[in-house]
């Protein structure tokens, strides 16, 4: 039988020696009132899942001074976080999720003990900058599903403790901070839904699990009490308290990321999750994630990432849910193998230049023998072999030729079918918030390449064809298919 009411504040102030008090899932309503007097032997007070609304009091931390866990969760709660808080010197665990909270976060997190806290899918505006700069205890930081803005401070290379970093669903930007690599307890970090610019991080590290000691010492409430969300493939999963606290992952999709994807992301071989969908990535999927043996769920969709899918992807016997599409991927889908033979057309799609099973476009010899290009880290340079000249010339003619007729074959449909957004390459998928498009070259409203154009591009490679062009462009040593393929990226990526 559920409790109905407000909440039986003579439970407290009958009883001055309680230490716990959870009345969760029940039928509470109205405002939360304090009790006549402060209650300093309270060390613990759960009200979540009920229907109390109006402000948190503002006293709360003067009359509850001695929590270490409190949990507000689940109400209809609003207003600002009041200052009070600071007055709970114990407190550790804090979660105000699931309410219309609104107002900055106070700077009086920073002092302090927190472990854990959750005040996700609220309301709460402004930065990071001076929230929570000294709580180097915090092992769960779970601000996703607000409005905040402004970057990640750099402190946040000193939560040495850090297992659990969820801001997805904001406003927030810049680049992510490299001091992110200085958590070496990280076992989720989702950065979703963001517009976080630049390249990703090649040092990030994640641990296999998170079961620490120290952690032992709290009971299962201490814990993360919502399920955290992933999406993938424009479907959301749930990962239920049992399952998160043994898994891994990163979540960086929906941002304005771009540069190549580090290969050493491949060498992550302990997380379960893996998603960068909707950036602008470029440059292969780097053979190295088939080192990624407990994956299972790995979504690249709706970026521009060129050449082959690895065939070592197979390896992969982990993986559930799987998806490339929108890219502007060529050569042969992988094996038909156990896990691969349940993945449909869908996790392809948007690729004109690949074939293979499931996709209805069979292969031609020269894509079943097409090579990969091997690269084991960002640092990898090649220093030998040189491509025939009187080949790339041939190769660029016939790309060219082949890239004209396509521009133009896109501006009779835009004439024909009225002004859409047509992309001759990728279908690139929509996020719940409006991104924005990484500045364009001046070249680029140009629908078609001019005759001029197209000649200063032929004397550019041919000028360069014997070093730094080739170099920068990685054309050496490659096959017929890939030199077309680079062509293609360096025509979209300058005109």
């Amino acid at each position: 039988m559920k409790m109905r009411g407000g909440v039986p504040n003579w439970l407290l102030e009958n009883n001055t020696n309680l230490q716990e008090l959870f009345l969760v899932n029940n039928s509470l309503s109205g405002p939360f009132q304090l009790p006549i007097h402060p209650h300093v032997s309270l060390s613990q007070l759960d009200i979540s899942d009920n229907h109390l609304d109006s402000h948190i009091p503002t006293e709360i931390g003067a009359y509850f001074p001695s929590l270490t866990f409190l949990s507000m969760s689940k109400n209809h709660f609003n207003g600002s976080i009041p200052s009070s808080f600071g007055s709970m010197s114990s407190l550790q665990v804090l979660d105000l999720s699931g309410n219309n909270i609104s107002g900055k976060l106070p700077s009086c997190f920073s002092s302090l003990p927190l472990v854990h806290v959750y005040l996700s899918q609220n309301k709460l505006q402004g930065s990071l900058e001076d929230a929570f700069h000294n709580s180097f205890e915090l092992i769960t930081l779970d601000l996703s599903h607000n409005q905040l803005t402004g970057n990640i401070s750099e402190w946040i290379g000193e939560f040495s403790h850090m297992s659990f970093l969820l801001l997805g669903y904001n406003n927030l930007e810049g680049r992510i901070p490299i001091q992110l690599c200085q958590l070496d307890k990280l076992s989720f970090i989702d950065l979703s839904h963001n517009k976080f610019s630049g390249h990703i991080l090649p040092c990030i590290r994640f641990r296999s699990s998170i079961w620490y000691s120290y952690l032992k010492i709290y009971p299962d409430r201490y814990l993360i009490r919502e399920p955290l969300e992933i999406t993938t493939k424009s479907v959301s999963y749930s990962y239920p308290i049992s399952i998160l606290y043994i898994m891994s992952g990163m979540d960086l999709s929906c941002n304005n990321l771009t540069g190549e994807i580090p290969p050493e992301i491949g060498n992550l071989n302990h997380i379960h999750v893996l998603n960068l969908s909707n950036n602008f990535l470029i440059g292969p999927i780097p053979q190295t994630f088939s080192n990624l043996s407990e994956v299972e769920s790995l979504d690249l969709s709706n970026n521009s990432l060129t050449g082959a899918i690895p065939p070592g992807l197979v390896q992969l016997h982990s993986l559930e849910v799987f998806s490339v599409a929108h890219n502007n991927l060529s050569g042969r889908t992988p094996d038909m193998v156990p896990q691969f033979s349940t993945f449909n057309k869908s996790s392809y799609e948007g690729n004109p230049l690949l074939c293979g099973p499931p996709l209805s476009r069979n292969c031609t010899p020269e894509e079943e023998a097409l090579p990969l290009p091997i690269r084991t880290s960002t640092d990898d340079i090649e220093e030998s072999g040189f491509m025939d000249a009187d080949v790339f010339y041939v190769s660029f003619v016939v790309t060219y030729i082949v890239m004209l007729l396509a521009r133009v074959a896109v501006r009779s449909s835009v004439e024909l079918y009225g002004r859409r957004e047509i992309s001759l390459f990728s279908t690139r998928g929509t996020c719940s918030q409006k991104r924005q498009q990484p500045k364009q070259s001046k070249y680029r409203a140009s629908p078609i390449l001019t005759l001029n154009q197209g000649l200063q591009l032929w004397q550019l490679i041919r000028y360069r064809a014997d070093g730094s062009f080739l170099k920068k462009a990685r054309l050496r040593s490659i096959s017929m298919h890939h030199l077309h393929m680079q062509i293609v990226g360096w025509y979209r990526d300058h005109l």
